[in-house]
């Protein structure tokens, strides 16, 4: 049974390891600066207690990793097929879910039509370069804030796509 809550007491030295150890890090998270903040607020005694949540439903990590992929307000979780756009989760098909991870996790890389097709369909397929095109202009419209100027899955004319390198 999960429990409710749970308290635990830390004294100064441990909460300015923490300030530090993140401050370095620098995780790739958008509650981050929120828990900086936090407990900057306990060190200075702005605040005597500091409660943490997790978002969702607060789904363990397997093995302590995360394995997600997060660029700007994109968060791409392999583990559970799960894709999140500010925050909000995004409905893609298996097949866009493949290609979209298959960009990012290679994000910088520019891919062929052909070699994206060759990386997320293990079985025959009609290989089509309106194929790809589709699943793509598909994607954009579900993740980028402007589908008509993408962000996140670029267009290399001439040449394929690639995942952005610069978010």
């Amino acid at each position: 049974m999960k429990k409710n809550a749970s308290f635990i007491m830390m004294d100064s030295a441990l909460a300015k390891s923490l300030y530090d150890t993140l401050k370095t890090l620098e995780p790739k998270s958008r509650y981050s600066d929120e828990l900086l903040q936090g407990l900057k607020d306990l060190m200075e005694g702005e605040v005597a207690t500091l409660m943490l949540g997790m978002t969702g439903n607060g789904e363990p990590f397997i093995n302590g990793a995360d394995d997600g992929i997060y660029v700007g307000a994109l968060e791409i979780h392999p583990k559970n097929h799960k894709v999140l756009c500010d925050g909000a989760e995004v409905s893609l098909t298996p097949k866009e879910f493949d290609i979209l991870y298959f960009l990012a996790k290679n994000k910088g890389e520019i891919f062929t039509k052909e070699q994206i097709y060759q990386a997320v369909w293990a079985e025959d397929y009609l290989m089509a370069d309106s194929n790809i095109m589709a699943f793509i202009r598909k994607l954009r419209k579900k993740i980028e804030p402007n589908p008509d100027v993408p962000e996140y899955i670029l267009t290399i004319w001439g040449i394929g796509y690639k995942f952005t390198d610069r978010i």
